[in-house]
């Protein structure tokens, strides 16, 4: 007889939330803390989203890509995880850049992108100080008509390198072009110019562990491989969600699942404004992305100099199509030294990734997939031994992941790496207006995307759950 995952879970709950990304797992800690009583499900076997890792055998632990995030993440783990977390939130040491226009390190800060933009670029600092009070005086009120290539051309017109600087690690860590609205971008980018960039110690699998022994702490239900395939709307307002078949009730529904997914496939059109329906439509999905997995051997190792975050590229300027083209010529090193899990065997790991369109890799036979991902690694192979000599005799392990892998494990709709576009927000944050007791967090607009995004949002989302709740409003 199969398991039950939802054996001696309760009839009813005040909030069901569904699905464990940062976001969910956030808003569910803080609503069981408020008093409520919290059913947090999952379908994969693991928790955490596209925050997650994977074992290789030879004591291998990849986690599905370097992490990245603002300073404030510190703040935000401390105030609504544990200090432990906050505690083990580390900077990056050293971030680098190589292509055709410049090739450079940087700690990613105000102070070293100004000096890099004043003596390498030779921008003058007036232009540099007004490019990054425009960026930090950014918010999300602001017009919404100017783009970030308009953003770029008022400060550094002509400037293509100096684009390529600034534009290329935010693309890499939500996805945004040069055709998304400037806030987009300046909002983030400000964020990270605080104080650099900054990553977990441990690795993913210890973050999502002790998060999970905090969900645990603060009482929440927490059930994995538990599919939810309904949320049950009766009367305009939340009654429920059936899960694995299952169908609990409660008053109040947070849906960490993929924005498109929970409006068209788990409330369903019928029980929506057709407007609202049609927006939701038109929500356009951020890309996807590959990624390559090394290993190096148990007594290989990577000089340092390399630094942890590497972007290289062959192309001559910086386009997105360039970006998203399955014939990659722009691809973002992260590197995993020993001291990146210090509670683990030593180990040197590499994972290159790359942003990718869906349907490069959606409409290929089987035959071609296979093909093609093994071309993927290959020729990122070819790539890295410029940086890592004999890069093939030293690696112990590699495997590559797509779209298409993506899709697989988190269900999200085309395998979206970064949620939606910027509209994603509006329509996000209008579903407790179409029914009542239901709400959405999760990576939509950008803004509410990355960790700090995700967990930022969820905190946002408990609060409005929270006071509904408080009101006896359901």
């Amino acid at each position: 007889m199969p398991k039950d995952f939802l054996a001696g879970a309760k009839d009813e709950y005040d909030v069901i939330v569904i699905g464990s990304g940062l976001a969910g797992m956030t808003a569910a800690n803080i609503l069981c803390r408020a008093g409520h009583r919290v059913l947090l499900v999952e379908q994969h076997y693991k928790l955490g989203g596209m925050a997650t890792w994977f074992k290789r055998p030879g004591g291998h632990i990849f986690d599905i890509s370097l992490h990245g995030f603002p300073h404030g993440m510190i703040k935000s783990c401390r105030r609504y995880w544990t200090e432990e977390i906050a505690a083990s939130i580390v900077p990056l040491r050293s971030i680098r850049f190589d292509n055709p226009m410049f090739s450079l390190s940087t700690s990613y800060t105000r102070e070293d992108f100004t000096r890099l933009l004043t003596e390498k670029f030779g921008i003058a600092p007036a232009s540099v100080t007004a490019f990054f009070d425009t960026a930090r005086g950014m918010n999300f009120y602001d017009d919404q008509r100017m783009t970030t290539r308009e953003l770029f051309d008022k400060f550094f017109p002509g400037r293509e390198d100096v684009i390529r600087l600034l534009m290329e690690p935010i693309t890499y860590a939500n996805g945004s072009t040069l055709e998304d609205p400037a806030i987009t971008y300046g909002i983030v980018f400000s964020n990270f110019m605080s104080k650099g960039v900054y990553t977990f110690e441990g690795g993913t699998d210890r973050l999502i562990e002790l998060m999970h022994a905090d969900l645990v702490k603060s009482g929440v239900d927490v059930r994995i491989k538990c599919d939810a395939q309904r949320i049950v709307v009766e009367n305009g307002r939340v009654n429920g969600v059936t899960v694995n078949g299952r169908t609990i009730k409660c008053r109040a529904v947070v849906s960490n699942s993929n924005l498109k997914h929970t409006v068209l496939a788990l409330v369903g059109q019928e029980h929506l404004d057709p407007k609202f329906v049609e927006d939701a439509r038109g929500v356009r999905l951020n890309n996807s992305s590959t990624q390559v997995y090394i290993a190096l051997k148990a007594d290989e190792r990577i000089d340092e100099s390399m630094g942890d975050l590497f972007f290289t590229s062959t192309a001559p300027l910086f386009r997105t199509e360039l970006l998203l083209s399955k014939n990659v010529t722009s691809r973002t090193y992260s590197f995993y030294y020993p001291r990146t899990r210090p509670q683990g065997r030593p180990r040197c790991l590499i994972v290159s990734s790359t942003n990718a369109n869906y349907a490069d890799w959606a409409g290929l036979s089987e035959e071609d997939y296979v093909a093609s991902k093994r071309e993927l690694v290959e020729t990122t192979l070819d790539h890295l031994d410029r940086y890592v000599p004999n890069i093939r005799e030293r690696l112990d392990h590699v495997e590559a992941a797509t779209p298409k892998t993506f899709e697989h494990y988190t269900q999200h709709v085309a395998g979206a790496s970064f949620g939606t576009k910027f509209e994603g927000l509006a329509v996000s944050r209008g579903l407790p207006e179409q029914i009542r007791g239901l709400y959405h967090a999760g990576s939509v607009g950008i803004i509410m995307s990355g960790w700090l995004g995700a967990i930022n949002y969820g905190v946002i989302v408990a609060n409005d759950v929270d006071a509904l709740l408080f009101k006896g409003a359901v």
